[in-house]
């Protein structure tokens, strides 16, 4: 074969690779739009930096000392200062209702024992039930107040202490796992849900069952209902399994009502059902339908739940994104419930929402499946 020969076929195989590659929508979109996706979320999402973390003061003091330290502590990107309460029975709201990360107590005479006893204490309260931001947060909050010390003694040339007293609710020990448990299982309940439901219907369709289905006597709803049901009873018994090793083997206690946990965890379940349904209703194989579920559901949860990266940190369309996402309300439900101990009151904005995006997906699930087979 002559150089000229093999150079002409090289080319020509080269150019049919090309036609094939651009006349393909979907190997495109692989080739160039989930790099520009994935890079996008990971430079904006994956940080261990947290800015924005919404705190709250109570200042019995209300001297130049307290106001200084609020002051600085208010111009930190770090911090979001949400509200000055007036007593500590709204510490404790703030903490159940708001969502707040931090509250810092300024005592009664707190200028006044500085300049007279050289040392005063503030005390810094944390909600530990996310021990990685508790600790960052608390420490952030030391180093301003140290600031602030360092800046009095420079002046003053007096040895003046500011002393924090740091206290962690929900979780005083700090454990990582108390974080863990409840993103694991929004995790868990997504990704098994979501693909098996869509693999078992897909299935049917490539092995030629699923059109003997759609002409059997049932209705079509029911024969999906019917495969449904099973990976209902299924993932029960995941969450079961997850509950008994998070008490047994991890210790965490469930401070919460058990049934009200299981009766949210059946929505999600049903949510992500719904879900896997309609990925099975716009695919026509069993890969792709995996495809879909895994990437689909995998960095979804990973990066916009919470629970491993704090959605404050986002830019405000990605945390517009992540309202979207079931497992984020989950997992704001779950640590209510089992770690804080919160009762439906507390929950039923989250809980009404999950029931939203559940008919949601339920209604679009129904509407686009096809009882006749292309």
């Amino acid at each position: 074969m002559s150089f000229s020969t093999f150079s002409f076929q090289l080319s020509t195989f080269i150019k049919k690779e090309f036609y094939h590659v651009f006349r393909d929508s979907k190997t495109l979109l692989m080739l160039f739009g989930m790099p520009i996706v994935l890079i996008v979320l990971f430079g904006f999402a994956v940080t261990n930096e947290i800015k924005n973390a919404k705190i709250v003061v109570c200042d019995y003091a209300k001297d130049p000392a307290s106001q200084e330290i609020i002051n600085k502590l208010s111009v930190n990107k770090t911090f979001h200062l949400h509200n000055t309460l007036f007593n500590h029975a709204q510490i404790e709201e703030a903490f159940k209702k708001e969502n707040i990360k931090l509250a810092i107590v300024f005592p009664a005479n707190f200028y006044k024992d500085l300049l007279h006893l050289n040392g005063a204490q503030v005390q810094i309260i944390a909600d530990g039930s996310d021990p990685n931001t508790a600790n960052t947060l608390t420490k952030y909050a030391t180093s301003v107040i140290m600031e602030y010390q360092h800046t009095l003694t420079k002046n003053s040339n007096m040895p003046y202490t500011i002393a924090p007293e740091v206290r962690m609710l929900y979780n005083p020990e700090l454990k990582g796992v108390i974080n863990f448990v409840p993103g694991i299982m929004a995790l868990v309940l997504m990704l098994v849900c979501v693909l098996m439901t869509s693999v078992s219907i897909v299935r049917e369709k490539e092995t030629g069952t699923m059109e003997i289905l759609l002409v059997s006597p049932f209705n079509p709803f029911l024969v999906i209902i019917s495969k449904a049901i099973p990976y209902l009873a299924l993932s029960l018994i995941n969450l079961a399994v997850i509950l008994m090793l998070s008490v047994t083997l991890l210790e965490i206690p469930i401070n919460g009502s058990i049934w009200l946990l299981i009766a949210e965890s059946t929505l999600l379940i049903i949510c992500a059902l719904s879900l896997g349904l309609l990925i099975s209703n716009i695919t026509r194989s069993q890969q792709s339908a995996m495809l879909i579920s895994m990437i689909g559901m995998l960095v979804p949860t990973l990066l916009f739940t919470g629970f491993m990266f704090p959605l404050e940190n986002m830019p405000v369309a990605l945390q517009v994104f992540s309202h979207i996402i079931p497992s984020k309300w989950y997992y704001i439900i779950v640590k209510s419930i089992m770690i804080k101990g919160l009762g439906f009151g507390a929950v039923w904005k989250e809980t009404l929402i999950l029931f939203g995006i559940t008919c949601f997906f339920l209604i679009v699930s129904l509407k686009k499946f096809n009882i006749r087979l292309s």
